[in-house]
């Protein structure tokens, strides 16, 4: 009995064990306790033979296809309560792990996006992520600042995660063969806690030329600010404070839906500078609007900003965002 790949899932199987092997090796590389780990999209197990092998792992696996899911029942022991028919995208996973979990999978190259979207949502519980997806999508996400590839997944998952492309999969590993090649990449989740903007009010977000320092909440700000003595506490618009330490410049929470919405914006319009492709979203009547709009900055593409450089620029913009 084998599974027939169907085309609305986007199913082409690995069949390549070496390449499986390697997958597997790759999770939790550098950590002897693994612990929990989901696999997302088992397919016909040439990734969950591996893995039910590991003592340092607990698995479970999420399959949309009810005919895989049929065949690994048939063909793995101890499948229950591991094995969960359902959508991955659509399940609440706080109901399969109490606390963390690392995810591994050959992600349908259709709903990858969606997939990194999710993990996005739950990053604090989600330490690391092993998978194969389209090599395209792979380097996008793993590029860096100054590229046409450099986009949206680059800057959301990078804020969260660090980045490690690893190799290529050519068409032959599958069955069928894809028409595109394919990339293993391992996300692993940075020390960042929450979107930390640092300094007082300053002529400007640092960019590259612009001088940049290390900030006292792991970000990048201006040399005005660098320069700024004593402790300080900012109001934001809502009423939130956050105190710097004295002889640093303070840090204040960016808002993360707003940093969202700035990067996709900004790239969704990438061949404008950001003076142009974000002005829909901006009040001009705003006190303060022109010197704001006639910082350097926007003239920029937003292919050149890094992850730092975009959550300076969603606290520069906060205060005149349309309501």
């Amino acid at each position: 009995m084998e599974v027939r790949a169907k085309k609305a899932l986007g199913q082409h199987f690995l069949v390549d064990q070496g390449i499986a092997q390697r997958i597997v090796s790759a999770l939790g590389a550098d950590d002897s306790a693994t612990g929990d780990v989901l696999e997302i999209g088992p397919g016909m197990g040439v990734l969950t033979q591996y893995l039910l092998k590991r003592e340092d792992i607990h698995l479970k696996m999420i399959e949309l296809d009810e005919e895989s899911v049929n065949y690994l029942l048939t063909h793995f022991n101890d499948m229950q309560g591991r094995l969960f028919l359902g959508d991955y995208l659509r399940m609440n996973i706080h109901h399969l792990f109490e606390d963390r979990y690392r995810i591994i999978g050959n992600f349908p190259y259709n709903i990858s996006s969606q997939i990194f979207f999710k993990i996005l949502d739950d990053r604090d519980r989600v330490p690391e992520v092993v998978c194969m997806i389209q090599k395209e999508v792979a380097e996008r996400i793993a590029e860096k600042p100054g590229t046409k590839t450099y986009g949206i997944l680059s800057v959301l998952l990078q804020a969260w995660y660090d980045i490690e492309y690893l190799f290529t999969v050519e068409p032959g590993a599958f069955a069928p063969p894809p028409k595109v090649r394919s990339a293993v990449i391992r996300l692993r989740r940075n020390d960042r806690t929450a979107l930390m903007a640092a300094g007082l009010p300053r002529k400007g977000v640092s960019t590259p030329g612009h001088g940049q320092g290390e900030g006292p909440c792991g970000d990048k700000w201006s040399k005005a600010t660098q320069e700024t003595q004593g402790g300080a506490v900012v109001q934001g618009d809502k009423g939130d404070q956050t105190e710097s330490l004295p002889g640093q410049p303070c840090c204040h929470l960016v808002d993360e839906k707003l940093f969202r919405t700035i990067v996709k914006t900004a790239f969704n319009q990438r061949r404008k500078t950001l003076r142009n492709a974000l002005k829909p979203m901006l009040n001009p009547a705003a006190e303060g609007f022109a010197e704001f709009i006639a910082d350097s900055i926007f003239d920029l593409r937003a292919e050149r900003l890094g992850v730092e450089d975009f959550i300076a620029l969603t606290e520069k913009c906060s205060r005149f965002v349309k309501v």
